[in-house]
């Protein structure tokens, strides 16, 4: 199971988000920079950022950030927000981002995933937050009219490496990840899932090792609220 410990950026700032909400959001003292290496010192090898200035205009914000971290630490990064573009793709693989999260972009033009998967093949991860069982696009402000399982069907053969399920009702929430429908999505997925939303303790991370075709888990509000230790937590890292 690999654990990805969460860094999300807002004005160089590392925040947690309620279920996407802008409004409802905590600014943590620490920069990205520092808890990246908060993260190394313990021993991950993965790291999940997400850039929300990026998913607020599209545009690689805080690329130098995302830069210091891999060539400082040497993580294997997976990065999303806002990400609508060839451009910004190649600029974070050349930067040595190990996956690039597509969202919005790849649920609104499905071409634009199918290509980009093709002209950077095992370096796109596919982003699915659902709520209630329907895609969520836009920085979730919008919910589509598109079933999560439908989508995932029409491009179960592009050649994603990764996919990302998040449940938005359970994101920042600490409630638990919503573990039936991930499995629902991790059934029928050709490539493996990453669970991400909710996730609150040692129980979740667990249970989820026990799942077929999930690879790994997305730990965020847990850790910077102190819900979740740090030393117990890598040791569920492999």
């Amino acid at each position: 199971m690999k654990i990805f410990p969460a860094i999300d950026i807002k004005d160089k700032k590392c925040v947690r988000l309620v279920k996407g909400n802008f409004n409802n959001k905590t600014e943590y003292e620490i920069s990205p920079i520092e808890q990246a290496e908060k993260y190394k010192n313990h021993g991950f090898k993965n790291l999940h950022i997400v850039d929300l200035d990026g998913a607020l205009t599209g545009e690689t914000i805080n690329i130098d950030i995302i830069q210091n971290i891999v060539s400082k630490y040497d993580f294997k990064v997976q990065i999303g927000g806002g990400i609508r573009n060839f451009e910004s793709i190649k600029k974070y693989t050349d930067v040595g981002a190990d996956k690039v999260i597509l969202g919005s972009a790849a649920i609104k033009n499905k071409n634009f995933l199918k290509e980009a998967c093709e002209k950077f093949p095992n370096k796109i991860a596919l982003g699915l937050d659902a709520k209630d069982g329907y895609l969520s696009v836009s920085g979730w402000k919008e919910t589509s009219n598109q079933l999560v399982l439908d989508y995932l069907k029409e491009i179960n053969d592009y050649g994603v490496s990764r996919l990302i399920y998040t449940d938005i009702n359970q994101d920042g929430m600490k409630q638990g990840p919503n573990f039936d429908e991930t499995l629902k999505v991790a059934e029928i997925s050709n490539c493996p899932v990453i669970i991400s939303g909710g996730v609150s303790s040692l129980k979740d991370i667990q249970k989820a090792e026990t799942l077929e075709n999930i690879e790994g888990i997305i730990v965020g509000k847990a850790i910077y609220d102190g819900d979740i230790i740090l030393e117990e937590l890598v040791r569920e890292d492999a």
